[in-house]
């Protein structure tokens, strides 16, 4: 592979697949465009090179082929405006005459956007032969898809076989991921605190599993909280309980224990009787949540331990919320959290905060440039803490 930084891309087309999986409204207008302005330096160093962009990227999960809805075609003019009025030409399809002439006629300084790729079936079956078509479009592959990485769709990993070694590699955006992933994973400073949180047991179970021989703590927060209190015997209400993981949960503890992990479970919660923003709420000890309430966030014990912990560590890992902090009246331990972390960063430790959720309450904070990176690839990055090997990366490096 070759490093995107010292590559000069004067006189060549670089085509790279980006992540535009961008929120639509039903007048098709970009509702968070974070994605998008996540790749623009990418494109822009290649435009300052001399060179010349060809963009390929999903759009939704079309089942039946081509359809308006999901045509990036709705993308174009937020494009033109991100890149500062550059020329944005689009392509009605990614592959075929259509895409093969649009790219053969662009210029040097302009950027051709393609067709969703998803309108072919052959990308997410990771079609060797639809992957080649995409590989003639350009002379150097850039992958800066992050979001994408855990899939081993035609456009993400199979592509990069069609181009040697120097003509492939990493944009800006993807090389940043990986950078601050590897330096969670590989070499976090210690103590690392993972704080992992969201509805279920289930989803975080491999995540938790490959993050206990690596962290010195890791605080549960969120649903998944009431499925370690229930397996230790406490009384939780009406909150969310994966009852077929309660032997789990007590594995995980013992694994925790023997390995010398803190593993933290929240003291207290702010309870509500029904699951709604205008419940009647009150504070209790998760010792004993009353019949018929649900925890909805952590309490304020919860957020003191937490916070403690958080201030005294070096490397911090955050993937999920602390609770349903959608909801005003169940933010406070979310937002108590992300406060920790920011403090924490501030005194010199390396915060990486991933996972829509935790993202969208960084954002809503406006906490996301007071940590020392934000992830934009979900799935992509739970994949990599879970140990698994990502096949956009892979593909790039072999």
């Amino acid at each position: 592979m070759s490093k995107f930084s010292d590559h000069n891309f004067k006189g060549q087309k670089a085509l790279i697949r980006v992540d535009f999986n961008v929120p639509l409204n039903d007048k098709f207008e970009i509702t968070d465009d974070t994605r998008m302005q996540a790749a623009v330096p990418t494109i822009k160093k290649i435009l300052a090179d001399g060179g010349a962009v060809i963009l390929m990227s999903h759009l939704g999960r079309p089942k039946e082929g081509p359809t308006n809805k999901y045509s990036l075609k709705h993308l174009v003019y937020h494009l033109v405006n991100l890149l500062g009025g550059a020329t944005v030409k689009f392509a009605e399809d990614c592959v075929g005459e259509p895409a093969e002439t649009a790219a053969a006629n662009l210029q040097m300084g302009e950027v051709l956007l393609l067709e969703n790729l998803r309108f072919h079936k052959e990308e997410e079956k990771g079609d060797k032969a639809f992957a080649e078509k995409l590989a003639k479009l350009g002379d150097v592959y850039v992958n800066d898809a992050f979001g994408t990485a855990h899939r081993a769709h035609a456009s993400t990993a199979v592509i990069a076989a069609f181009f040697p070694a120097d003509k492939r590699m990493f944009g800006l955006l993807m090389e940043a991921e990986t950078l601050s992933a590897e330096k969670v994973l590989h070499s976090a400073e210690q103590p690392f605190t993972a704080i992992l949180g969201g509805a279920k047991v289930s989803d975080k179970i491999l995540i938790i599993e490959n993050l206990m021989n690596k962290a010195n703590n890791i605080i549960i927060g969120g649903g998944m909280a009431y499925t370690f209190l229930k397996a230790q015997g406490k009384e939780v209400g009406n909150s969310l309980v994966e009852n077929d993981k309660l032997e789990l949960a007590l594995e995980l503890l013992a694994k925790a224990k023997s390995l010398g992990v803190q593993l933290l479970i929240p003291e207290d919660s702010i309870a509500a009787d029904k699951f709604a923003a205008d419940a009647n709420t009150q504070e209790v000890s998760n010792d004993n949540i009353p019949a018929g309430w649900m925890g909805l966030d952590i309490g304020k014990k919860s957020i003191a331990k937490f916070s403690e912990v958080i201030a005294a560590s070096k490397t911090i890992l955050w993937n999920g919320p602390m609770g349903v902090f959608e909801m005003p009246a169940f933010q406070g331990g979310t937002k108590a959290v992300a406060e920790a972390i920011v403090k924490a960063t501030a005194g010199g430790a390396f915060s990486l905060v991933g996972g829509g959720d935790s993202v969208a309450a960084v954002n809503q904070f406006g906490l996301a440039d007071k940590v020392s990176y934000v992830s934009t690839g979900g799935g992509a990055m739970l994949e990599y803490f879970e140990g698994k090997a990502l096949p956009g990366i892979a593909a790039i490096k072999e």
